[in-house]
């Protein structure tokens, strides 16, 4: 595991090891008013604890009536800047590095959140999450501004609190994602069109980010190889790191999410031993300078390590796996056993509760 434990930099701070703690909402321990909670704090202390070099805080919505759910982490007010503070100085007494992923829902807020949802375009389909239809209406420019404003703001907190820096939440549909879809950007003016036009809200975003947090503040940008193809995708990833992204997260997109006459999946060649998601961020990697997260179905520290080995990866993202074992990462290096992901689907929505691995009764088979 000498690979999978070396340290690496991203922008001007040095990341311990490779391993990273991907944004998972934790529904269970969140508020309707955005504030941490001492159990938000708990749950990141116990990761960063059990030897995570890189902890990227669940979701954490930039604007109130832009949450996924009634339950969200925020940003979007000074109010929140003491809990996230918690949580940096929790996760920075064991040399973890701390990132909090920004984000707005846009057309995937739900009724309960906003009964006004916003996309890039005036927009009707159906999720293929839950089969349900999705309505939004387009953003005037004027908005798209101060959308924009409240994501630098929330960024600004982030420095504030403490944090080392934030990740852009471009993936799994939400409102950067729908910018960079062709699928749900048909705008007409300068945030729509071709790619350059559908990559800039992203753009000005991280331009406007630089402007205003510290020469050292990292700024990370999660997005799907499938816009709507690999081939986009790793243009997107490239107009991304020429912008001034310091790190990509390389997870799906819009054709994940929607309704669309594309594959939902990419090819793979046939001798890679990954699923197709962890593929596309390896072909990425490839075409950028700047480091590389990957994610998805990553199970076991051999596999972790053999994508660090073969300058596949920069960093592996260990999800579930670090919600049923948080001392996966030291457990890893010291050559012990690792409670192992079945992905039996049980967690339900990241709930570690409902995981047959860790709660009281018999165990059900892998597979």
């Amino acid at each position: 595991m000498s690979d999978l434990f070396s340290e690496t930099n991203i922008r001007n701070l040095r990341i311990k090891n490779r391993i990273v703690m991907p944004p998972m909402v934790s529904f269970d321990l969140n508020r309707e008013d955005g504030l941490v909670t001492e159990k938000n704090v708990k749950h990141y202390e116990a990761r960063a604890k059990g030897g995570v070099g890189l902890i990227i805080v669940e979701a954490t919505c930039v604007r109130k009536n832009g949450r996924l759910a009634d339950r969200q982490l925020g940003l979007w007010s000074d109010a929140h800047i003491e809990g996230f503070s918690g949580i940096a100085g929790a996760c920075h007494q064991y040399g973890s590095r701390v990132l909090v992923q920004i984000h707005h829902a846009g057309l995937l807020a739900p009724p309960s959140v906003s009964s006004d949802r916003v996309a890039p375009s005036d927009f009707q389909g159906q999720s293929n999450v839950n089969g349900l239809n999705l309505s939004a209406r387009a953003l005037t420019l004027e908005e798209i501004k101060s959308i924009q404003a409240d994501f630098i703001a929330a960024a600004v907190r982030t420095e504030k609190a403490g944090a080392d820096g934030i990740e852009l939440h471009g993936a799994h549909g939400y409102l950067i994602n729908q910018f960079l879809s062709p699928f749900v950007n048909r705008r007409k003016d300068s945030h729509g069109g071709d790619l350059e036009g559908r990559t800039r809200f992203a753009t000005e975003l991280i331009a406007g980010i630089r402007k205003v947090t510290g020469k050292d503040f990292i700024i990370g940008c999660r997005m799907g190889s499938d816009e709507p193809d690999l081939p986009t995708g790793i243009k997107i990833a490239q107009r991304l790191e020429k912008s001034g992204v310091d790190v990509l997260h390389i997870s799906y997109g819009m054709t994940t999410v929607i309704k669309t006459d594309v594959a939902e999946s990419q090819p793979v060649p046939p001798d890679f031993k990954y699923n197709w998601i962890v593929y596309g961020g390896t072909q990425i990697k490839r075409n950028v300078k700047i480091p590389v997260i990957v994610v998805n179905g990553i199970r076991t520290p051999e596999q972790a390590d053999y994508l660090i080995a073969h300058n596949l990866a920069d960093f592996v993202a260990l999800g579930k796996g670090l919600l049923i074992d948080p001392e996966w990462a030291n457990k890893a290096q010291n050559k012990q056993n690792v409670i192992a992901c079945l992905d039996c689907k049980d967690c339900a929505i990241y709930r570690p509760g409902g995981c047959p691995q860790i709660k009281p009764g018999p165990k059900k088979a892998a597979g």
